[in-house]
């Protein structure tokens, strides 16, 4: 007989479980690649996928494999009908094209993700020169110090909220932005660089629609005269 009631209450108690805590409200936050909806589907697929108690367990500060580009993903039970899941994304500095394919890398040029899908916000850097790769190891380049130089200027982009389609780093040190047909030719001064893009927010849409180059390669301490060659 208590065999019996102990197998009820267990029942029951699973039963209870189950019911109170079924997941009908989810937020997702943290998420930049993949939208709301596929994050849930992620998330919430298979065996107990609507359940929060299960959910907050599965994905406890949980490394996610398998993913591009996400690293962790946690589970908050806000109600027992309501969770939030929070994105945790690996951090991408740039992408490179090789042989067909796009390789995001980090800010110590290590490659996160091989994809064959381009991904918007970040940056396409060209003129690193390299002849192998592998997912979770560096860019096999010549010249480890490009990654600082990289990091420093995407850095620097984000600041004053403007979005390069690509970024050339020469072998000279040499550094050129391109916006649209607009060519931004910072040239070697490091130690000039902030100065320098911290103008074009201002000189940019004065050349939207136009196809050449700005000369920036000298800092001008005039308050930015610079010259503007048409292609």
């Amino acid at each position: 007989m208590g065999i019996v009631l102990l197998a009820a209450v267990a029942v029951g108690g699973v039963f209870y479980v189950l019911r109170t805590y079924t997941v009908s409200t989810v937020y997702v936050e943290g998420n930049v690649h993949y939208t709301d909806e596929a994050i849930k589907d992620i998330v919430m697929k298979g065996f107990l996928g609507n359940n929060s108690l299960y959910l907050s367990l599965k994905y406890k500060n949980r490394g996610v494999k398998g993913i591009p580009f996400v690293d962790v993903m946690d589970v908050t039970i806000l109600a027992p009908d309501a969770v939030r899941i929070t994105v945790y994304e690996k951090a991408l500095t740039g992408y490179v094209e090789y042989l067909g394919t796009y390789l995001y890398f980090d800010k110590d040029g290590y490659v996160v993700e091989s994809s064959s899908v381009l991904t918007e916000g970040v940056p396409q850097i060209t003129g690193l020169a390299f002849d192998h790769m592998a997912v979770g190891e560096p860019l096999p380049v010549e010249n480890k110090e490009v990654f600082n130089s990289i990091l420093n200027v995407t850095r620097l982009l984000t600041k004053y909220e403007l979005d390069a389609d690509k970024i050339n780093f020469q072998k000279s040190g040499e550094i050129t932005l391109y916006f649209e047909n607009v060519k931004v030719a910072l040239g070697t001064e490091s130690d000039k660089m902030e100065d320098k893009i911290m103008l074009l927010p201002e000189l940019l849409p004065s050349l939207q629609g136009k196809n050449g180059t700005l000369q920036m390669e000298t800092y001008d301490e005039g308050g930015g005269r610079y010259t503007f060659k048409p292609e």
